[in-house]
């Protein structure tokens, strides 16, 4: 099961260094490749604005 960013992102950019597989896209809102996401959470874990949860 793939994360999901919601309307909480902030764009601070926080989460994709983080992420080991480039599964997260720029933009407004920040968002997430279900397609490639191995579901680690690393992302979540660094999200200052708490933005990034389970789908």
């Amino acid at each position: 099961m793939a994360y999901v960013i919601t309307d909480d992102c902030v764009a601070c950019g926080s989460c994709l260094s983080e992420c080991p597989l480039e599964a997260i896209s720029e933009g407004e809102i920040y968002s997430i490749d279900p397609d490639i996401c191995s579901d680690c959470g690393t992302c979540a874990e660094v999200c200052p604005s708490d933005a990034i949860h389970p789908a």
